[in-house]
This record gives structure tokens, sequence and C-alpha cells, in this order.
């Protein structure tokens, strides 16, 4: 008995070490008989919808970084809010628990108020001035921005231009929206800039704006063309004003923790896959501005165009944000980014 004890200890010992559960903690083995590595299993937050041309970015970045490190990092994305809304996952970033983020500038603001320099409003002249500013030296100044508080900018992303659309009335001028009740991103600025308009500006999550214009809470709200038809606003809201008060591009930002994790090829990979993922935004934010503006006419939505004269009443009701102390401090980027030709 003693001796098929002992027998049947070492054919336990034998099979446990050959199995992948217990060779380094669920590493697997190769052909050649080497350990691969583990996988790492990131997540990366977007609380946009599936088809979204972000989360389309999103999804060509996690698909890079896996085949360009063979499997040894995964980013899964997490989109529709399903780990918070964006004031939540910034914080979760921050501290770690979550690893990646999609995120606009505005709420990006609260943590870091440079980030208004790029989303002061009638900024940039046309996208192709934006991205001559966003993929040259002040865009990569803005990226590395946010270390101190632990998040570190991968690349740059297409928003578009934000409009504003309401339940109410037609907006010509911006004698048209005082008294109404504008829905904004929690940002001081966005605040600021819908008050200097004669509107009672309303902080409020992406998921609330739906119901809060269906039961009168809020009047109306801005965003761009594909945001007003994916999360169903023109239902709510018909009156749709193309006024392009503000481009407010978009980051996929990192945890600094999980970066100073990573080998310097891994780097270069994750940096890489970000800037693929960014490749593939873009040229999808083109068609989808194409398809939702369609759609939105389509759909009985009102949509007034501005003349050049009732444009520079918006520009010069918001011309004096720039010489507020908590923005005039920008100064030198907002001279950089007139500057860019």
């Amino acid at each position: 008995m003693k001796k098929f004890t002992v027998v049947l200890v070492m054919v336990l010992a034998l099979a446990m070490a050959a199995s992948p559960l217990f060779a380094g903690g669920g590493s697997q083995s190769s052909g050649s008989g080497a350990a691969a590595p583990r996988t790492r299993v990131y997540r990366l937050a977007d609380n946009q919808p599936d088809g979204y041309p972000t989360v389309l970015g999103d999804l060509a970045f996690a698909k890079y970084v896996e085949e360009k490190t063979n499997g040894a990092i995964k980013i899964e994305v997490y989109n529709n809010s399903v780990l918070g809304d964006e004031k939540t996952t910034i914080e979760q970033t921050q501290t770690g628990d979550i690893h990646f983020i999609r995120v606009g500038l505005n709420p990006l603001s609260s943590i870091n108020p440079i980030m208004n320099a790029l989303a002061m409003p009638f900024l940039f002249r046309d996208r192709e001035h934006m991205f001559k500013v966003l993929d040259g030296p002040i865009g990569e100044e803005l990226l590395g921005s946010l270390q101190q508080q632990n998040l570190l900018g991968l690349c740059w992303l297409d928003a578009g231009f934000r409009n504003f659309y309401n339940s109410k009335k037609d907006i010509r001028t911006p004698a048209d929206m005082v008294g109404l009740r504008i829905r904004v991103q929690e940002s001081a600025l966005m605040m600021d800039m819908v008050r200097y308009l004669g509107a009672s500006p309303t902080p409020m999550a992406y998921a609330e704006v739906y119901p809060g214009i269906q039961n009168g809470i809020i009047d109306g709200a801005e965003n761009n063309w594909p945001s007003y038809i994916t999360a169903a606003h023109f239902e709510v809201a018909k009156r749709f004003t193309v006024d392009g008060h503000m481009a407010s591009p978009e980051m996929i930002l990192v945890n600094t923790g999980v970066w100073n994790s990573l080998s310097e090829a891994e780097k270069k990979i994750v940096k890489d896959g970000a800037m693929e993922g960014a490749k593939v935004e873009r040229a999808a934010w083109l068609e989808a501005e194409q398809k939702y503006e369609k759609q939105a006419r389509d759909s009985g939505s009102i949509i007034t165009e501005l003349s050049p004269e009732q444009h520079k009443l918006f520009e010069d009701a918001l011309a004096p944000l720039y010489q507020q102390p908590a923005y005039a401090s920008y100064a030198d980027i907002i001279r950089r980014v007139r500057d860019t030709k």
C-alpha cells in the first residue's frame, strides 16, 4: 500500500506539471517547449453604442495590439457606458480600475483645465486645420499633459463640429436661445458658453439626455450629427441648428501605471495600435457624418442653416469668453493654433 501511495503521488505531480493550469499561472506551452507569456487583459471604456465611429476605432486598436503581441496583450472594449458615465470612467481610469478610455476634451477639462484650450468656440477654421494642429507639436503636448492625473493620451480622434438642437423653436440667432435649458457636458467652459448665448446650461450624463428632453427637464442639447441620431435625440428634439460652435476632438488614453508596466517594445505596439485605431475612426467618422445628416433630414427634423451674418452673431456673442481670466491663460496655445497653416 505504501509503495502504491508513493507511485500515485508521483503520477499526480507529473500530471500537474504538464497541465497548463499549473504551468506559470496559466501560461501555455509552445511547440518548442518554451512557455508563452501570460495574456494580460485590459479594459477600455467608451460611452458610445455599437457601430459608432469611436467604437470602431477602439476595436481596431484592440485587434492590432492583440495580433502584434501574439495574444500577450488583450484589450476588451466596453462601450455603451456599461462601465459608467464619462465622469465615472475617467476617475476609474485615473485609479487604474479601468485601463484605457476613449473620451473627449470637455469632460477631461475638469481634471486638467488646459484641455479647454482646444475646446474654445470657433477656434478651428475647418477639419483640415484641426488635424494639422492635433497631429503636430501642439497636439503632442496636450496628449502628454495629463500625466500628473495618471493619464497619457495615445491618439486624437475626430468628433466633428457640435451644433445646438432643441424641442421648442428654431434657433437662428443667439437671441433665440434665451430661456432655453440646454444640456451640456460637465465642463465649466461648456456652461459658460451656453450662458453667454443667453440659455441656461444643465450638466447631465449623456444617457439622461433623451428622457430629459422627453420629460421636459431640459429643452435641448448640443452635439454632432452621429450622436444626434445614434442616441435618438432627433425623436424628441426636432429642431437642429447647424452652427458648428465648437470642435471637440477626442482621445484614447491609458492609465500611466499600465503604460509604465509595458516593455519598450509593447509601448510601441500600443502607440502604433492607437494610431491605427485613430485612422479607422477618422475614416468612419466622415462616412457617419454624411449618413446621419441625411438620416436627420429624411426623418423630418427641421434643419436650420445659418447665413454668414447669423453665424457671425454667434461668433461675436462668444468672443468675450476668450478674455475671461479662466481662459485667457491659454492665449499662447490659442495663438499657435490660429497661426497653424
